[in-house]
């Protein structure tokens, strides 16, 4: 029989991926999704899945509502890529992301432990959390050091995963995810906030993009394969964690010069720094070793950064075209 996965956060950037991932692999995907007077299903448009899956509504801060889902659903599988997930938002409203991006993990891993303790979890976990770096490149036994409300939930999310796998033997893993990007990334993020300025001033629509701090450093991949990642943990007969990244770093000035460079502009022209982008608590160097991946769950990314960064210019340009 088709093994059931449930997805929380389905219709954001890695959810969309995620999806199509497992639907392509004979998969039902049952979407957990807020309820809210309108549905946001753009991306899992645009990627032509939507009437594929099947739509329950989830909320986060409601164990019950949790164990009904998993009652209902039955699912084998159930990746929590829901959160609060926009690190400058969370310097604004902490304690809602503590609740969501935090505290929320435990009532999920809490309903499975309740409903039925041999589904397997995944658990969404950020390079955020290793903020003030104590070792580059970082890897799974690198100390965390998070910097953002953002990073110190996502750092209690991760913890109480591993708690649960080791106090009542749930098949919970963590993926260190460290910076992934598509087309289907959120405006609110930089690199995408990038990619659709140069979009919009090749066509005249824009005259200029502001930004912070351009010397902050990440370890930027492709989405779609990092999903691939997430489902190969779900299928290891022993949970743990693994770090999911290129193993290469690049300044966001490297990214903006990237991304006018693919539309044939010159950045300096255009790019105006603007201190209210700079946040409180900044993280300026991520890097990532996913050896352990690499050896394990024989993953690792195909997409290099300025191609990654072309694909993005590309796809918005032809959205803003249309």
């Amino acid at each position: 029989m088709a093994k059931t996965a449930l997805i929380t956060g389905v219709t954001g950037q890695d959810g969309a991926y995620l999806s199509e991932l497992l639907l392509n692999k004979g998969y039902k995907v049952v979407g957990a999704e807020r309820r809210t007077s309108t549905r946001n299903r753009q991306r899992l448009d645009e990627l032509n899945i939507s009437d594929d899956i099947v739509f329950t509504d989830f909320d986060l801060a409601d164990q019950g509502n949790m164990e009904r889902t998993l009652e209902t659903h039955q699912p084998d599988e159930v990746y929590n890529l829901a959160a609060q997930s926009f690190v400058a938002l969370s310097f604004e409203q902490p304690v809602m992301t503590g609740d969501i991006t935090g505290l929320a993990v435990a009532r999920l891993l809490e309903a499975i432990r309740t409903v039925n303790p041999k589904i397997r979890f995944y658990q969404a976990s950020t390079s955020e959390m290793f903020g003030k770096v104590q070792a580059v490149p970082q890897d799974e036994t690198t100390p965390f050091y998070p910097r953002s409300p953002y990073g110190v939930a996502k750092l209690y999310a991760h913890w109480i995963t591993a708690n649960y796998r080791e106090s009542y033997g749930l098949l919970a893993c963590s993926g260190i995810l460290f910076n992934h990007e598509s087309p289907l990334r959120g405006v609110e993020f930089v690199t995408r906030k990038i990619t659709l300025a140069v979009a919009r001033i090749k066509h005249g629509l824009q005259k200029e993009l502001r930004l912070g701090n351009l010397d902050a450093k990440r370890d930027w991949g492709y989405a779609k394969e990092y999903v691939e990642g997430m489902y190969l943990m779900q299928q290891q007969e022993t949970p743990s964690d693994y770090v999911l990244a290129t193993g290469e770093t690049h300044t966001v000035g490297e990214f903006v010069e990237a991304a006018f460079t693919a539309a044939d502009l010159a950045w300096r022209d255009y790019v105006v720094i603007d201190p209210a982008f700079v946040r409180p608590a900044e993280v300026d160097l991520l890097l990532g070793n996913p050896g352990k991946a690499k050896r394990e769950l024989k993953w690792a990314p195909k997409t290099a950064f300025r191609e990654l960064v072309a694909l993005m210019v590309e796809a918005d340009l032809k959205r803003v075209d249309r």
